[in-house]
């Protein structure tokens, strides 16, 4: 009898994690918890937050980001080509992204380069984009998706310097150093021209 439990057992025990999701979603919590609120466990200042932002850009790709899921896609009749079909075919495609709902899932020192997205609708507070393009739904939508992701990489890129190598921090010192040579050599040779128009008896 006992033998039999224990069989029951192992046959009904479940894993860890039910779904393939469910470890991803678990990480992502952990990962959007650290770069969405822009601290780490000792408190991190501007310069953590923009750390943290150029690991996620280093990172990110176009599954980062749910689009699907946080935002809504609807279709309409189109302006575009289509010839007999032109507003009659709903093949218009247009994407819309609750502010509210997209910031969670970038850090925080990219939050203001993306509320100011062209593509930001003020009054829903909503990141709208269309896509018209193609006789085709699933073109446009694709067209939306890509558009709106795009859109954050650019957002993230302007708000994110990228770091000065090394290299480029001698470069730069080389160069200042060579400026204030040249800049020295240029104050004495002027001042040389100037004792020689002067003169020895005008003293």
């Amino acid at each position: 009898m006992m033998a039999m439990l224990r069989l029951h057992g192992r046959l009904t025990a479940r894993p860890a994690f039910p779904s393939p999701i469910r470890p991803r979603a678990c990480l992502y919590c952990c990962y959007q918890h650290c770069y969405s609120t822009g601290t780490h466990r000792d408190g991190a200042d501007h310069g953590g937050r923009l750390d943290a932002a150029r690991a996620w850009l280093a990172e990110l790709h176009a599954q980062t980001i749910p689009l699907e899921t946080i935002g809504e896609l609807t279709f309409s009749t189109s302006s575009g080509p289509g010839g007999q079909n032109v507003n009659k075919v709903h093949s218009k495609a247009t994407l819309k992204v609750p502010l509210d709902a997209l910031l969670p899932h970038v850090p925080a020192a990219i939050h203001g380069e993306i509320k100011r997205s062209r593509y930001l609708a003020q009054r829903s507070r909503c990141l709208v984009v269309h896509a018209d393009d193609s006789r085709k739904q699933s073109d446009n939508a694709r067209s939306c998706y890509r558009r709106l992701f795009d859109a954050i990489v650019q957002a993230a890129q302007d708000a994110v310097p990228a770091e000065t190598s090394p290299e480029q921090v001698q470069r730069v010192k080389q160069l200042q150093k060579s400026n204030n040579e040249r800049r020295i050599k240029s104050k004495k040779h002027h001042s040389a021209k100037k004792s020689s128009r002067r003169g020895p008896g005008d003293d």
